[in-house]
């Protein structure tokens, strides 16, 4: 699954096993704290991402900033959507207001008075102006591809104008964090600069850096919120998975983000008072991708009847470790509780289980047959299917051979490949390919999700490379209408009649097979300190590198 592949912030990779930082008496994670004698005042935070980047640029993915999540305890947006709950409205931050005008194709904000820089400079309207500015001067800074059009500000007031309605991406417009304009404008080049001082509106300031450490100091004065009781944060990047659960078991680290197998047992089991797994979906989600152009499954009616015999229960437990990517049921595709309100009418509570008895219905009544116990399709070959995924990717090893089992249930015979990784990436996006365990896009509306299953925009010829999505090749004119109205409509009611028909092509014809959700987790320590997100309160995501970390670090009180 994405959520352990690439040495990067959310996703970090299964790496190899060396010994951890905590293990050096350098390791600044164990030294304050044991330092310390007036009640906890460092909060210690993990992540299994290896040698780091050292560099603050917080633009930079590659960055240790990004890998760490601390960018977000220095720069702030200028409002915190939650990524647990998308539905809510978004708590107001730098902007104390804003208002969507022109079909969502303009937004004006109102700033927030008393806001300053860590310099002790105010934030103005032309730090906030240039901050949207520079991501359309600077296309490489634009990761969210914010299609602006112009900025301007004056007073307490910014508007920015788009060239095409943002309804789909407001959360992203939203988290757009602010920049000084004085620093960011005299740079050689903001798209590589590593920013030995980062400058922000943040609780936190920069006091150290090396390629695997990171500490922050809660700023002395002038933070136009409550300051944080956390007085430093110490980030440790570890060499993976195995060492960075070491760290949170033996409590060198309090916070993190990693896959653990067999979490309840070697984690929370531990210390059961303190150590949680606070893992909430979000809306995106991992499941069977199918390439639609090759023979037999182009047949909607064969990719229906293999997702009524997949059984989603047994990869949340076995593949997910019964905790990390929350079950998806829902007929939708669409995670729940997250997407709840999504849901069209017609399908609110239907849910997929498994159903062989129904699923052979489906296929004989659409012309296969059975050989004994063999499928053969209308034109009288067996079906076989080839499932691909890395070999190192354990998680969705395991998923797929229990997808491999569910299959012969119905009379096909799945083979398992297990791909280089490499090898892989560049097969799936070429549709050099027949079924893997993939993931799709995420966002504050169904619309990213969607989008990237089955949008024709991104529909590219077998061979060549598809980027943004539809690894399927599904193509269908009327769902690329439908997305498109969606993220158009200039009304609810245009944009309910849209998700109705997007959702209506996911549950008929099948072109993904979404199996487990997104999540935005966590796995944390409530030895120190309280006020963290839970299932009874879920105010933010859980994650250490999104913008709603600075949320809960301004949530934590120390543990009496």
């Amino acid at each position: 699954m994405r959520v352990n592949r690439t040495a990067t912030a959310i996703f970090a990779g299964g790496l190899a096993i060396t010994c951890l930082a905590a293990c050096s008496s350098s390791n600044p994670g164990s030294k304050s704290n044991s330092g310390s004698s007036s009640g906890a005042t460092v909060l210690k935070i993990g992540m299994p991402d290896a040698t780091l980047t050292a560099n603050n640029n917080p633009y930079l993915n590659s960055s240790a900033a990004a890998a760490l999540g601390y960018r977000f305890m220095i720069y702030e947006p200028m409002a915190m959507p939650n990524d647990a709950n998308p539905a809510a409205a978004a708590k107001p931050w730098l902007a104390s207001a804003w208002s969507w005008t022109n079909n969502y194709k303009t937004v004006t904000f109102t700033l927030r008075s008393g806001v300053t820089f860590s310099d002790g400079t105010p934030m103005t309207a032309d730090d906030v102006a240039y901050s949207f500015q520079i991501l359309k001067d600077k296309p490489a800074l634009n990761f969210n591809a914010l299609d602006i059009a112009s900025t301007s500000g004056s007073g307490s007031t910014v508007t920015v104008n788009f060239n095409t309605s943002q309804f789909v991406t407001q959360a992203k417009v939203l988290k757009t964090f602010v920049i000084q304009k004085k620093q960011w404008s005299a740079m050689a080049d903001p798209t590589t600069d590593v920013v030995a001082n980062p400058i922000g509106t943040g609780p936190y300031t920069l006091k150290s850096i090396n390629t695997q450490n990171a500490i922050l100091d809660a700023r002395a004065s002038g933070y136009w919120q409550t300051a944080p009781k956390v007085k430093e944060l110490q980030y440790t990047s570890y060499s993976g998975n195995d060492t960075m659960t070491t760290a949170l078991t033996s409590g060198a680290a309090e916070w993190s983000y990693v896959f653990i197998p067999n979490a309840k047992t070697i984690y929370a089991a531990k210390d059961p008072a303190h150590n949680h797994l606070f893992f909430p979906p979000n809306l995106s989600a991992d499941g069977l991708w199918i390439n639609t152009t090759v023979k037999p499954f182009d047949n909607a009616a064969l990719r229906g009847a293999m997702a009524m015999v997949i059984n989603r229960e047994d990869i949340f437990n076995q593949g997910e470790s019964g905790y990390f990517k929350p079950l998806v049921n829902s007929v939708t595709g669409l995670p729940t509780p997250a997407g709840n309100s999504f849901i069209s009418p017609q399908y609110a509570g239907k849910t997929a289980s498994v159903d062989v008895a129904g699923a052979k219905a489906k296929l004989t009544a659409a012309g296969f047959k059975y050989n004994g116990s063999t499928l053969v399709d209308p034109s009288g070959k067996p079906v076989t299917i080839t499932l691909t995924d890395p070999a190192g990717w354990s998680d969705y090893q395991t998923d797929l051979s229990i997808i491999a089992d569910n299959f012969s249930q119905i009379g096909i015979k799945a083979t398992i490949d297990k791909a280089d990784e490499n090898a892989w990436t560049k097969a799936i996006g070429a549709g050099n390919f027949q079924a893997a365990m993939h993931w799709t896009n995420g966002g504050s509306t169904p619309y990213d999700f969607y989008e990237n299953i089955m949008d024709g925009a991104n529909l590219k010829p077998i061979g060549t490379d598809s980027p943004n999505g539809n690894y399927g090749r599904f193509n269908s004119p009327q769902a690329t209408q439908a997305l498109k109205d969606y993220a158009n409509a200039a009304d609810d009611a245009s944009r309910a009649k849209a998700l109705s028909t997007i959702e209506d092509i996911m549950v008929q014809q099948t072109p993904m097979i979404p199996t487990s959700a997104g999540n935005v987790g966590a796995e944390y320590s409530t030895k120190n300190w309280t006020g963290w997100p839970d299932d009874s309160n879920v105010y933010a995501g859980g994650q250490p590198t999104i913008p709603n970390a600075l949320q809960v670090v301004l949530s934590l009180t120390p543990a009496k």
